[in-house]
């Protein structure tokens, strides 16, 4: 399998497979959002975006990084959103790079979006695909934020078969900036738990496909079963 790891500015041309991976904490928030109970999220282009796709539709729940703002029902944090009931709802998600690097490939034959806590899943299912080209985009830090590359080339060896020492890409992604400033209260709209939940390897089973659904991109979940005795 043919993988490269690119930022968000360095996608030159649409890619066959993209794996849009942000770690701290969108699309581990994506995740928990999906196992509260939401239906489909819908990756918003701005935060003005975000608020009309509400307005539009007031069952909506509109979640955004940073401090809790009028009009947006929760923040862009695992810790704060893992015990709010989304059974059956949309949620319209907009934050600083996870969402921005989805948009920048939304037209790829196959988007996934991913995590830690999705990264054996996504990984069997670009096995189960066959995906011969994969583009892993690294949302943060222009390309260079630690816990996401390190998260990136986990799941690309994953996908390749190869036996990977989980435990050194986790400690990469501990020891990153983000993470440090999770932990030291840097970032607004955080919880304490948020980095220990990032770094939950594979705590849910399934993918996250992202396509184009009436004008929007939307993320749902594909369930993904491990198979027996995985590596």
């Amino acid at each position: 399998m043919d993988s490269s790891f690119l930022g968000i500015d360095e996608v030159a041309e649409v890619p066959a497979v993209a794996v849009v991976v942000d770690v701290m904490r969108a699309f581990t928030v994506a995740a928990w959002a999906f196992e509260r109970g939401a239906e489909k999220i819908v990756l918003a282009g701005s935060l003005d975006e975000a608020l009309a796709l509400k307005a539009r539709r007031p069952g909506w729940v509109a979640l955004k990084d940073g401090a809790a703002a009028p009009g947006f029902d929760a923040v862009n944090s695992p810790g704060l959103l893992r015990d709010v009931d989304l059974g059956g709802r949309t949620v319209v998600q907009k934050t600083t790079a996870g969402t921005v690097g989805a948009l920048a490939v939304k037209d790829a034959p196959l988007v996934l979006c991913a995590g830690f806590v999705v990264a054996g899943a996504t990984a069997r299912l670009l096995r189960d695909r066959g995906c011969g080209s994969v583009t892993y985009v690294v949302t943060g830090e222009d390309g260079r934020a630690e816990e996401d590359l390190a998260c990136a080339q986990y799941i690309a060896g994953r996908a390749a078969g190869d036996g990977v020492d989980a435990d050194a890409y986790l400690r990469r992604a501990a020891g990153s900036r983000a993470a440090a400033e999770l932990a030291q209260g840097v970032r607004e709209g955080a919880h304490p738990d948020d980095v220990a939940l990032c770094l939950e390897l594979d705590r849910f089973s399934f993918a996250m496909v992202a396509a184009q659904e009436d004008s929007l991109t939307v993320l749902r979940p594909v369930a993904v079963p491990a198979v027996p005795a995985e590596l």
